[in-house]
């Protein structure tokens, strides 16, 4: 096989993006502090099974919330049906850690809740009758309901082309509508529903905020903690490796579950389109008011708590300088996609190029970046770099690369590559897909080389699939946390750190402000979205 720079270029991104994966292993091995030993002895045990309880809850909810919400909106018309079918996505400009914020804050003694009985009632103590979700109820809430959209979206798509004889095979059998759907519509959308709920358990396992501020001990917690409170790398990679084991587990079954998935399309081989059914009386009531609660709960109340704050202490938002956190978040938004863009197109050419079945594996491996909490990525990247600056760079006479890498916009910038290299090679891969290798040999039958195949054939032709992309990855990194608060450079602040940064000082009054921005920008992110997530023929 001929050896060129698309495939060199392919192999070295691929590698690059390894690197953290592969550190994390390693690290395992070497020598920790006194901490493992105390930890051990103490909170490890509570860690896992806090870590697995949290998991399972959340599961459960967002099985019930995401099948329910997508039940109901593919296959029954009811007011607000074709409202909701978009609305319900709106979850994901609210992340765990704002939605915690917000539950904390309402249901609080003298919080929202109060302020709303006392204005209602007049004067009484309402704090013993207002209900506390705090803790781990707080947490599986908080998660459970900004993630629930993973399963919405993919269980939605798979009962969208269900065919009508699947439907009309129950009604034969003599089953009642909830037999039909649990024996034969739930088990054929559930490659699908296991690969949602696969991604909630891995960014479950990776949440941060949320659980920091509940004070609920998990591995991701002790990650953090070992290396901010304890100086422990080592210790931190080996409680990494440990949970990259388990969400890797994770990320094989959610692989073999879509490998499994069986696509519906209309055509000519026995599909008939369904016909939504209309519900009238009660029903309609119920299937609404069902809608309408995830919907009001997952997106409304979050934001309507932060707007009010803000505008209860308007001191907050004149304290807050926006135009710089605005500038700081669009600037990570637009470099970022923008070196993962041009990355991920060259790997992706030099794959359909290549067609090695080396490069094709490792390729596959090292998108699995985007399995890996945040937290593990960060220690695993500063744990690198303080070994190649310690064993290549002083071995040779040179000054120190910690500060270039450590603390500055390019280390951030290169962990987010890791992070959401899957997202852009996806994207792209999946729009190469629908390209024949046809078009490259005509191409160099016309005589286009290579490079002008991939400017100015390729590229043209994936443009939609490279806006997709953009408005994903931009979408993540408003909302990502823990890498940007471990990696960022000094006094350099984003929404979500300067609302973590408020909260975590007992401010949560202070962290509205920020908040709030961060859900607005991030819905409009998603409304732009949301008419390639929805796509439908109807």
């Amino acid at each position: 096989m001929k050896f060129n720079s698309w495939y060199l270029s392919s192999f070295l991104i691929s590698l690059i993006v390894l690197i953290p994966i592969i550190t994390v292993f390693l690290s395992f091995f070497e020598n920790t502090s006194n901490y493992y030993q105390i930890l051990k002895d103490t909170f490890l045990l509570e860690y896992i099974l806090s870590s697995g309880i949290l998991l399972i809850a959340v599961l459960i909810l967002t099985f019930i919330l995401g099948v329910g919400a997508a039940y109901l909106v593919s296959f029954y018309k009811f007011p607000g049906s074709n409202f909701f079918k978009w609305a319900l996505i709106l979850s994901f400009a609210v992340p765990p850690y704002i939605f915690a914020y917000s539950l904390t804050a309402f249901f609080e003694n003298y919080g929202t809740a109060f302020t709303i009985l006392k204005n209602l009632f007049g004067d009484g103590n309402y704090n013993k009758n207002i209900p506390k979700f705090d803790g781990m109820i707080g947490a599986i809430l908080s998660i459970s309901f900004s993630l629930y959209a993973y399963v919405y979206i993919l269980a939605r798509a798979s009962f969208l082309y269900q065919s009508q004889n699947l439907i009309d095979l129950g009604k034969n059998l003599g089953f009642s509508k909830f037999k039909s759907f649990y024996k034969v519509i739930l088990p054929a959308a559930r490659p699908a529903i296991v690969a949602g709920l696969s991604l909630v358990a891995m960014e479950t396992l990776a949440e941060f905020g949320a659980v920091d501020f509940f004070s609920i001990n998990t591995l991701t917690t002790g990650i953090y903690n070992s290396w901010i409170y304890f100086d422990d790398l080592a210790f931190a990679n080996r409680i990494s490796f440990f949970l990259l084991l388990f969400i890797f587990t994770l990320f094989i079954l959610e692989n073999l579950s879509r490998r499994k998935a069986k696509y519906h399309f209309n055509s000519r081989a026995g599909f008939k389109q369904k016909e939504k059914i209309k519900l009238l009386g009660n029903k309609s009531f119920l299937a609404f008011i069902f809608c309408f609660f995830i919907f009001f709960i997952s997106f409304l109340f979050p934001l309507s708590q932060m707007l009010y704050w803000t505008i209860k202490f308007p001191e907050n938002l004149f304290d807050l300088n926006i135009i710089n956190l605005f500038i700081n978040t669009i600037y990570l938004v637009t470099l970022s996609s923008l070196i993962l863009l041009i990355f991920s197109l060259i790997s992706n050419y030099g794959n359909r190029i290549a067609n090695n079945k080396i490069l094709n594996f490792l390729s596959t491996f090292s998108i699995s970046g985007y399995a890996i909490p945040g937290v593990i990525l960060a220690i695993a990247f500063i744990t690198f770099i303080a070994w190649f600056d310690d064993n290549i760079i002083k071995s040779f006479g040179f000054g120190s690369i910690k500060k270039i890498f450590i603390g500055s916009i390019l280390g951030l910038v290169l962990v987010y590559f890791i992070r959401f290299y899957s997202l852009a090679f996806n994207g792209i891969k999946s729009g190469y897909e629908k390209m024949n290798i046809s078009v490259d040999e005509s191409a160099y039958l016309l005589g286009y080389s290579k490079r002008k195949t991939f400017l100015n054939i390729h590229i043209p032709f994936l443009r939609n699939s490279l806006l997709f992309i953009i408005i994903l990855i931009s979408l993540e990194i408003i909302r990502e946390l823990p890498i940007t608060l471990i990696l960022r450079p000094f006094n350099f602040e984003t929404f979500a750190t300067t609302a973590y940064i408020s909260a975590s000082e007992d401010l949560l009054e202070a962290a509205a402000v920020p908040s709030l921005f961060l859900i607005l920008i991030a819905s409009l992110f998603i409304i732009v979205t949301s008419k390639y997530i929805l796509r439908e023929n109807e």
